[in-house]
């Protein structure tokens, strides 16, 4: 008799990510967040910034910024936030300005709001804060999240490393993007592991969106939780949510 299936998600622990996101979470048996990787050291970065809907057409760069001021390279779990926690309000201030007539915004911004206020001044802190509690808003187990700084494996992404990671947490299938299927995954390390590469063909629904007759897609997780609370959010996420 086979082993039942163990599915196995991993993904950087991105700041307030977006609805394929958590389909990802909530598909999977076991989400690994990948901490100890290297942040990018310019350019734009899900890691530390989402988008937001500012009005029909208009999307908004919600950041959180880091600590560039560094030689080399730093993981995510080095890395520092650089806006102080006593302006973090902006943060607040922001999606507060922009979703403070939406349907469910009094039902969301109590939650959102100490989020995106914390304290945290760690960015892999601070994101796995957000990522977890609003998981568990949306009905997903928090007992299925590993980080991979907690893990014996190390080094930067590539499929051997990730084939190395889903072993590590008892994995025989993983679950992947679209991205990592378009650059750099080979799926046949996966298949000669043991491991069934399973691909994660994530449809964006479409909901209401309060502020523009056309749909928007790729928001942050803020939208949808926005649009449509957490119950009608957690009905966009079929998988293992409670």
């Amino acid at each position: 008799m086979s082993a039942p299936r163990k599915l196995v998600a991993i993904h950087q622990p991105n700041f307030f990510p977006w609805l394929g996101f958590f389909n990802k979470i909530a598909r999977a048996d076991c989400f690994i967040l990948l901490d100890n990787v290297q942040l990018p050291k310019t350019g734009g970065s899900w890691v530390n910034r989402s988008k937001i809907l500012a009005g029909p057409g208009k999307d908004k760069w919600l950041t959180l910024p880091v600590d560039r001021s560094y030689h080399g390279t730093r993981l995510i779990t080095e890395t520092q936030i650089s806006m102080p926690a006593s302006e973090r309000y902006r943060l607040a201030d922001v999606v507060r300005f922009n979703y403070q007539k939406a349907p469910a915004f009094a039902e969301v911004f109590p939650v959102l709001e100490p989020l995106l206020k914390s304290p945290e001044m760690n960015l892999a802190e601070y994101n796995i804060l957000a990522i977890t509690t609003l998981a568990q808003r949306l009905g997903i187990p928090g007992g299925r999240f590993v980080r991979s700084s907690t893990l014996p494996s190390a080094g930067e992404v590539s499929t051997e490393r990730l084939v190395t990671l889903v072993r590590e947490v008892g994995g025989n299938a993983y679950l992947y993007g679209a991205v990592a299927a378009a650059t750099y995954q080979e799926n046949e390390k996966f298949e000669a592991a043991g491991i069934a590469p399973v691909a994660q063909n994530f449809s964006h629904p479409r909901y209401a969106q309060f502020n523009t007759p056309e749909f928007a897609a790729g928001m942050s997780i803020i939208d949808a939780l926005m649009n449509l609370g957490f119950a009608g959010t957690q009905g966009l996420l079929p998988g293992n949510t409670a």
